[in-house]
């Protein structure tokens, strides 16, 4: 089926309980123009292999692109839910999805931005830092992320590992930019040049916020922050986001590696806890080897968390990192640990390999 719209005019998509409306260009796929409004749906990969984006269609109708079946089966689709980021609406729409508020839906920019730092935090994690124009200002949420821009138009997309206080200038310096971790994946056309070519002062271009993934700050419940390998970027700046704004909401971070080299800021965090007594820290391990000299937790992270909770009915829990620890984590949270399926809040880490089996 073609997903072209006949309508010269788009159509027109209501967001309930909201009632927050815009309208589709000819062809366009409801999240992009929801974007494009100003209307902060909830989303993450935006290619139909996450599910981020799933909500329930209440009428009219969608015709889908290309995405996986874990992100919206056919029996879901058939139940009337629909992916806003590849869903094409032929009719007017009529949708139920928890949404970014107004207020919340910051502008999405694309701006130059040079490489100022480079710092391998592991063998295969570097830390990079961009400086953003001076005459620019990104706003964002703790969580989000941005979108570099290659040169033939592929994109690639990496959480912003600092809180957006930190791009407020200090008198006599320059904003320090955004903080991204960057895993190398061999063979990917954009690692293998940040682990290879690159250099300081190299020029690159990034379109943002994206992302629908930061912290409810409106909520009181205790939370359970979930990472895996570079998943911690975004908890990153969400625990500086809480130091900041003083949140006092119990919170436990469990982050989880093959190996301990895996978790590349953990000094970091051990620095965290003397400041923030409503935080703790699970370190987990999966793979450790006898040289490694691991005494702490081992096995898959998202069972650590079930193991010391197994009652999840109060809480919040925001996960990041690789999708099945993410896809294990919300199934296994809600099934098992009573956890409300609208209290799981993530973003899962999809690979160009991950969006290709779509």
């Amino acid at each position: 089926m073609s997903l072209a719209s006949d309508n010269a005019t788009g159509f027109q998509i209501t967001v309930s309980p909201s009632q927050r409306q815009f309208s589709t260009q000819p062809g366009e796929a409801i999240l992009a123009a929801g974007i494009r409004q100003g209307v902060g749906l909830p989303y993450g990969c935006k290619d139909g292999a996450c599910g981020s984006c799933k909500c329930k269609k209440l009428s009219g109708t969608v015709v889908h692109g290309t995405h996986q079946s874990k992100a919206l089966s056919a029996d879901e689709e058939a139940a009337g839910f629909v992916l806003t980021c590849c869903g094409v609406p032929q009719s007017d729409v009529v949708l139920e999805s928890r949404q970014v508020t107004d207020e919340s839906a910051f502008p999405v920019k694309k701006m130059p931005s040079r490489v100022t730092v480079m710092e391998k935090k592991s063998p295969d994690v570097m830390l990079l830092r961009l400086q953003l124009p001076a005459n620019d200002t990104l706003r964002y949420h703790a969580g989000q992320y941005v979108e570099f821009i290659l040169r033939d138009g592929a994109r690639r997309s990496y959480s912003m590992a600092n809180a957006p206080h930190t791009l407020v200038p200090v008198e006599g310096q320059t904003s320090p930019g955004i903080e991204l971790h960057i895993r190398h994946m061999p063979g990917g056309k954009f690692t293998d040049h940040v682990f290879g070519a690159m250099k300081e002062k190299e020029i690159l271009r990034v379109e943002g916020p994206f992302g629908s993934f930061y912290l409810r700050d409106e909520s009181t419940k205790p939370m359970v922050l979930l990472a895996s390998g570079t998943g911690f970027a975004p908890i990153k700046a969400i625990i500086e986001h809480m130091q900041f704004k003083a949140i006092t909401r119990p919170a436990t971070l469990y982050w989880g590696g093959r190996r301990p080299a895996d978790l590349y800021m953990d000094a970091w965090v051990q620095e965290r806890l003397t400041d923030m007594p409503n935080l703790r820290y699970v370190p987990v391990i999966s793979n450790a080897t006898p040289e490694d000299n691991w005494t702490g937790r081992t096995g898959f992270v998202h069972q650590a968390v079930l193991q010391d909770t197994p009652d999840l009915s109060g809480y919040q829990v925001y996960a990041c990192g690789a999708p099945i620890v993410v896809d294990s984590a919300k199934a296994d949270y809600v099934a098992l640990g009573g956890l409300p399926e609208d209290e799981f809040y993530a973003d899962s880490f999809t690979t160009e390999a991950d969006k290709a089996k779509a």
